[in-house]
């Protein structure tokens, strides 16, 4: 890369010398010379590397930050006001964020993985410096002055002499229409002020005053209010329906049918909610849907055809083994669980569809309207409005769905659809059900000299990037094709997700049985496969650890070489009180659990303590201390946040949820047929340690907590009741029955 004078002034670099052993350009092993590859550009800005696509500076001075990824109660926008404004060196109040619209925003996929700070946050960070970088050196131009000799500071740039420029004067001047570089003149992190200091987050004031926070909020002038019949199974044909009684129903616009799509719109919602009950009474279904024996999903699943895919071969030098041990763990299928059930608007206005809508994804949900809609893919724009409810793909692009078909039907008007509790429940996409089997082995000195984990799981990913996923796709008269599901390559993976261990092995071999039929509709659940798999890989250490008569955290510094995870599991257990622990009252034991999300995130260790009543079989949740490496903190609450959700919502996976089927219906309809964790069942205390790690990379933390936390009160099970579970929930019968009270 050529360096000007200028952009080194700017940089703050005092010197760089720079020499070659060869001429430029030559080969590497000789012949033709060879131009050097260009630098990858960071994070999201390889994508979309336009500086002005992230930020844009008016001439008033008012600055927006652009970003593709959405606030989905993660506390993103606040951090990502932090980045900008501490590399602006301006105020995050003085910054108007604008989050995933397709008619104004970069396009960065999905709001997925925890890939939001390492992709946006990232870009962010880069743009702002540069276009710091970009201003002050316009000062310095009209001044004729070095840059070095300026600096910059709420909003403005400063000569020393007392000379200043606003960032708006400035701006009128510049072009910021211009690519990205891949190096960025980024602040000192010992400097920093804002990175790494807790700051208010935005998005809370409104959410708990009452105030409009979500897409369920939304009141636009006109607006109509609307239901949707759903098919009740899959691929079932309507055969007749009487809509003249409900056409004269109070409040009713029109009955919308297409094929075997079957909806009502209304002037008010309780008008469409009896609206809506009505013409489901009055629908007559051909349907032939069966579901598997739920008694034998697991054996089900393992007897289906599958396609083998190798996740990794290790072969060394080890002791040979003295002890062998074997181990199967299984998890049920897990809904979303939302508590705001989803919700849709949409409005079709001078031929073009604007849909609010609290999707993870605005253009792929774009481009799978779109062809649903028959429509351009430029005549259709997404808004993202955060929603309450989330954690990965659940009824909030097929509301969506409902919502633009509606409204295509009845143009001119916005058209509001809000599911029902029962329909968020009975046709959100699950977490799939999944099996991983382990067969170790331990040399004489307690070491593992052998690893073999096989799994079995349907695809991950269902997410609607083509209208072929849409869920009122198999119910109109002239379906789009439906893509096979497929699995997620590693290192991201999904159902194989964290199924390769971080541990230091010298034998190991990992494979996936990838299934692609999928007895019941699943796809994107917070954390993928890596629940299980880390549920699994965690449980069996401790097994491992038991057998070796070694303590579990030793166990596991023992065969870790990363220094990063060494610090974060002595961390935990260190401020958990590991080594002096000791029960207090009958009953009580204590667990341990560590993971690198995806072995590409955040580093998180979680130590517990529990009670388990043996009368019952409930496991009562005690102290959570946890310990998390996140790269450069930018939010410090905002980390603490993301972990006390993932160690909450792990545990109500761990105890409780699971989806009730029988052969022909889903039974878990409402929070009766569907008990999550509830506030007197949530853990007496939980502290989060965060590493600090001034200047890393960013690293994903949202879904870092969920496997450690399943693993860890699995093994305070065993230290507490000597009993180990290993098919997911730990419910207080299963607990009960293997305690054999």
């Amino acid at each position: 890369m050529s360096i000007s004078r200028r952009t080194l002034l700017a940089s703050g670099a005092g010197l760089v010398v720079a020499f070659s052993l060869r001429p430029a350009g030559a080969a590497e092993q000789g012949g033709t010379p060879q131009a050097a590859a260009p630098a990858p550009l960071p994070g999201s800005l390889k994508q979309t590397p336009l500086l002005d696509a992230w930020l844009r500076v008016a001439p008033d001075g008012h600055i927006t930050l652009l970003t593709g990824k959405a606030e989905l109660g993660q506390g993103l926008g606040t951090a990502l006001l932090q980045i900008a404004a501490e590399q602006l060196e301006v105020s995050p109040t003085a910054i108007e964020l604008v989050m995933a619209d397709t008619g104004r925003t970069p396009d960065e996929g999905f709001t997925a993985g925890s890939h939001s700070m390492q992709d946006s946050g990232t870009a962010i960070l880069n743009a702002a410096a540069q276009v710091r970088a970009l201003l002050v050196q316009a000062a310095a131009d009209e001044w004729s002055l070095a840059p070095v000799t300026l600096s910059a500071r709420d909003g403005a740039v400063h000569a020393s002499d007392g000379r200043s420029l606003t960032y708006g004067a400035l701006a009128a001047k510049l072009n910021l229409h211009v690519d990205a570089q891949p190096v960025s003149p980024l602040k000192d992190p010992g400097s920093y002020q804002l990175m790494g200091t807790p700051v208010p987050r935005v998005d809370i004031p409104a959410k708990v005053t009452g105030g409009p926070s979500y897409v369920q909020d939304m009141r636009l002038p006109g607006m109509l209010h609307a239901r949707a019949v759903r098919q009740p199974g899959n691929g079932a044909t309507l055969l007749d329906v009487d809509t003249g009684p409900i056409e004269h129903m109070p409040g009713v616009v029109k009955v919308v049918r297409q094929g075997s799509y079957l909806a009502v719109v209304t002037e008010k919602e309780w008008q469409a909610v009896k609206a809506w009950r009505a013409l489901s009474a009055a629908a007559k279904w051909q349907d032939t849907t069966t579901y598997p024996d739920p008694a034998t999903i697991h054996q089900t699943l393992q007897s289906l055809p599958s396609k083998d895919i190798p996740v990794l071969t290790w072969t060394g030098q080890a002791g040979a083994p003295v002890r062998t041990l074997k181990a199967r763990y299984t998890r049920p299928y897990i809904m979303h669980g939302s508590i705001g059930p989803s919700c849709a608007v949409a409005h079709l206005s001078d031929g073009v569809m604007t849909v609010w809508t609290h999707t993870q994804g605005v253009y792929p949900l774009r481009s799978a309207l779109a062809q649903l809609l028959r429509m351009p893919p430029d005549k259709v724009r997404c808004i993202q409005t955060p929603g309450a409810g989330c954690y990965g793909h659940n009824g909030a692009d097929d509301v969506a769905g409902d919502a633009a078909l509606i409204a295509q039907a009845v143009p001119g008007r916005p058209i509001r659809v809000q599911w029902m509790r029962e329909q968020e429940h009975l046709h959100e996409p699950y977490g799939a059900a999944m099996i991983g089997e382990f067969a170790g082995a331990l040399d004489a000195s307690g070491n593992i000299v052998d690893w073999h984990y096989e799994l079995w799981s349907n695809t991950h990913l269902r997410r609607p990037n083509v209208g072929g996923l849409m869920l009122q796709n198999a119910a109109l008269p002239d379906p789009l094709p439906v893509p096979p599901p497929f699995e997620i390559p590693m290192p991201e993976g999904g159902g194989d997700r964290n199924g390769n261990p971080i541990y230091a092995l010298p034998n190991a071999q990992v494979v996936e049985h990838f299934i692609p039929e999928m007895p019941l509709r699943v796809s994107a659940l917070r954390s993928l496969g890596a629940y299980l798999n880390v549920f699994a890989i965690e449980s069996f250490m401790d097994e491992l650890a038991e057998s070796a008569g070694v303590d579990p955290v030793e166990f596991r510094l023992r065969h870790l070489t990363d220094e990063r995870a060494k610090a974060v599991v002595q961390t935990a257990a260190a401020k958990f009180g590991w080594a002096d622990w000791k029960p207090t009252t009958t009953g009580e034991g204590r667990g341990f659990a560590f993971a690198r999300y995806k072995n590409l995130g955040a580093y998180c260790a979680v130590a517990l303590s529990v009670q388990v009543e043996h009368e019952t079989g409930q496991i009562r949740l005690g102290r959570v201390v946890a310990a998390v490496d996140s790269g450069q903190p930018v939010n410090p609450d905002g980390i603490r946040n993301q972990i006390e959700g993932a160690i909450v919502q792990s545990a109500s996976w761990t105890l409780y949820e699971h989806v009730r089927f029988d052969r022909q219906r889903i039974l878990s309809t409402d929070w009766s047929g569907y008990p999550i964790l509830r506030f007197p069942a949530a853990p007496e205390s939980v502290a989060v340690h965060i590493m600090p790690r001034p200047g890393q990379p960013f690293l994903g933390t949202g879904e870092a907590g969920q496997g450690p936390t399943s693993a860890a009160i699995a093994n305070a099970l065993r230290n507490a009741a000597g009993v180990r579970l290993r098919d997911l929930p730990l419910s207080a019968d299963r607990v009960k029955a293997a305690v054999g009270v």
